[in-house]
């Protein structure tokens, strides 16, 4: 036998049990059935299983029920330790029942252990003399083994719980910790300078030496022990990613119906595209993702800066189905693809020359803090047509997980073969990256909408499972296609005027010369009736309601009575094309730069045409004249710094040629003082 036998432990009638906060008397017991008698003299009948698995339940009075040894434990312990415990186990069965563990047959056992001829104090007794023990030893070890099995006969001092600190000073322990908080948002050091932090904080909180310091090596241990998972000596954007991870577990999105939550957001896209003017710059990207398909529903790029128009028109461009293009192969046709096409069409048919990508209606829409989507522009988009605005935590990017994971996607998926790819950061640059970009933003637009539906919706996602074959992924496409035919679809059709509603406002007086925003005019014809007129609107004083595009502000829109004003700029005709806001500013700033009043608006449209001249004729002028005038100063600081001093006398300047060569290089005739050269052979003389 592995041990000494014992009576099972069972629940009998007389034993007292804590249940449901109470003490309670078995009464009867009665197949699986229990009858109890609480202390105040109620009764009640309760099932054995649900009462042996109530929180709280335990024998009072009774035979305890068993506890078992925790195996698993075992395996964590030192060899020499469990061996012990096991010979410790052969007395303790022994002083109990006379014979070791597993007796061999026939085995009887010793005189002084006869438990016919000897009581349990003489067994002890004589199990004491023969360990060099004293008797209480071998009564506590055996009260032990009585409870816990061969556990209690473990040293405890080895199941210590771990202190991954060692002995080291508490305070020291604290100390580290908190240099390491403060490290999250510093730029990163060596271990070497938190050492001396933490040094320097222990003097200044206890005074010098009342601290115990441990050793360098220790120190660096300690350190490497509590720093681990926090990336405190790597990278920074890394050791605040990992600091800005919400507590708790992780509760991934999740979506039932297609439009049931979209999550929107914008970042630089790692590519350089090329501007009018022929500058390269980064891209700003925004996308709106669909939660329950992982469609993309629209993306949006514009050059650094996105406004919020951009997110107001992201709205627009998702309710619409997204047109067929020249060049575009036929293949991405939605009637060429598993979307259910003619039953979309009997509902809405602008479906019949639409691409293969889904109209999405979102119910509502996740957006983080940032200025473009908390604008009143955008939010005034969303009441208008019916969309629910939900905003993220300030710094806590996982309440948009899944809008966060699409853009490192598209970087791999796409951004990644294009030419000017810049990389994630900059360790991942190549060199005059900038000299490779070739792709504008409407042409990289064009391509991006067309990669969108020829592979993002064509791609299987490992999000995408298939509830019937959970080891199949579906696309965004299929996925749709599956929740359309349970949800439904109701179109939403916009009118030309919701363009111009979508549109950011100013409100401004309509004054005898028209409307003037931000030093510039804008008057016609149809203003005559409105001038010096008061609007109606009591709120804002009488002004009226004004919207204009940022990107073309050549004209503006005024809402009246009679419906909609289109009021262009008065000195339209000056400039050859539409400009932005950003490039009126930038006339303003160069005509101050040449001494002109930046608030005459003729004087900046002058030089704002002239902006808009330069970049028409392409960056191979303007790269040429820079590089012509690079390699002109570079050639004057060269002269001026590294021209050898001149071997003849200063009065040779004056010389004639002295003055043509002066003429040549372009400099004046004035006298030049030489420096003198040393002559190693001339020194060495005068030593000699």
């Amino acid at each position: 036998m592995s041990g000494p036998r014992v009576s099972r432990p069972v629940l009998r009638v007389g034993d007292w049990v804590q249940y449901d906060d109470g003490e309670h008397q078995v009464v009867a017991l009665a197949g699986t059935s229990v009858r109890l008698k609480a202390a105040a003299g109620s009764e009640l009948v309760v099932l054995l299983p649900h009462l042996l698995g109530s929180p709280g339940f335990g024998v009072i009075d009774g035979e305890s029920l068993p506890e078992i040894e925790p195996y698993g434990l075992f395996d964590g312990l030192p060899e020499d330790v469990v061996a012990t415990a096991k010979d410790w186990e052969r007395h303790i069965v022994e002083v109990m029942t006379g014979l070791p563990p597993d007796p061999e047959p026939g085995a009887v056992p010793r005189p002084e252990y006869d438990p016919a001829t000897t009581t349990i104090k003489e067994r002890a007794g004589a199990k004491a003399t023969e360990l060099g023990v004293g008797v209480r030893t071998i009564f506590a070890r055996r009260a032990r083994y009585a409870a816990q099995g061969l556990w209690g006969l473990v040293d405890q001092r080895a199941v210590r719980e771990w202190q991954a600190t060692g002995r080291v000073d508490a305070r020291v322990v604290r100390a580290v910790q908190n240099a390491l908080e403060a490290e999250t948002n510093a730029s990163t050091g060596t271990r070497s300078r938190l050492i001396r932090k933490v040094t320097k904080a222990l003097e200044s909180d206890h005074g010098p030496g009342a601290v115990p310091l441990p050793g360098k090596t220790t120190f660096y241990r300690l350190i490497e022990v509590l720093s681990t998972g926090r990336h405190t000596f790597g990278s920074a954007s890394t050791r605040r990613q990992l600091a800005n991870r919400p507590e708790g577990a992780f509760t991934p999105t999740l979506a039932d119906r297609p439009g049931e939550q979209v999550q929107i957001d914008s970042t630089p896209l790692d590519v350089l595209v090329v501007l009018d003017s022929g500058v390269a710059v980064r891209a700003d990207l925004t996308i709106a993702v669909d939660v329950a398909t992982r469609t993309i529903c629209a993306a949006v790029l514009r050059p650094e800066g996105t406004k919020a128009v951009d997110a107001s028109l992201l709205l627009a461009k998702m309710l619409v189905p997204e047109p067929m293009r020249p060049g575009w192969c036929e293949s991405l046709r939605m009637s060429a693809s598993l979307m259910p096409h003619g039953r979309l069409m009997d509902i809405d048919a602008r479906m019949e020359a639409a691409a293969a990508k889904p109209v999405i209606v979102p119910d509502g829409v996740v957006i983080d803090g940032g200025k473009v989507f908390i604008s009143d522009a955008f939010t005034r988009a969303c009441d208008r047509l019916g969309i629910s605005v939900q905003r993220a935590r300030p710094n806590t990017p996982t309440d948009k997980a899944v809008v966060e994971a699409t853009f490192p996607s598209i970087n791999s998926l796409f951004t990644q073969y294009l030419a000017a790819h810049t990389g994630s950061n900059t360790d991942r640059r190549g060199r005059r990256v900038e000299e490779q970009a070739v792709w504008t933003v409407p042409e990289l637009q064009d391509l991006l909408d067309e990669w969108l539906i020829a592979g993002w919706q064509h791609r299987p996602h490992d999000a995408l499972r298939d509830p019937f074959f959970p080891r199949r992924m579906m696309t965004p496409n299929e996925k749709y296609s599956a929740l359309v035919a349970a949800c439904g679809y109701l179109p939403l059709v916009l009118n030309s005027e919701d363009y111009l509603e979508l549109l950011p406002v100013k409100y401004r007086a309509i004054n005898a010369y028209g409307i003037r925003i931000d030093y510039r005019a804008y008057d016609c014809r149809e203003l005559w009736p409105h001038r010096r007129q008061h609007s109606g609107n009591t709120r804002k004083k009488g002004l009226w309601e004004i919207h204009y595009d940022p990107y073309d502000l050549s004209q503006v829109f005024v809402r009246t009575t009679g419906g909609w004003i289109t009021v262009p700029w008065t000195h339209r005709a000056m400039v050859t094309g539409p400009f932005a806001d950003f490039t009126w500013n930038l006339a303003r700033r160069e005509s101050t730069a040449r001494g002109l009043n930046d608030q005459n608006e003729a004087e900046v449209a002058r030089v704002l045409d002239e902006l808009l001249t330069r970049a028409g004729q392409g960056p191979a002028r303007d790269s040429a004249k820079r590089r012509t005038e690079r390699i002109v100063a570079r050639t004057k600081v060269a002269a001026a710094t590294h021209q050898p001093p001149s071997r003849q006398p200063a009065d040779n300047v004056n010389e004639p040629g002295a003055a043509d060569e002066a003429d040549d290089i372009g400099e004046s005739s004035a006298t030049v003082v030489p420096f003198g050269i040393s002559d190693a052979h001339a020194e060495a003389e005068k030593w000699i």
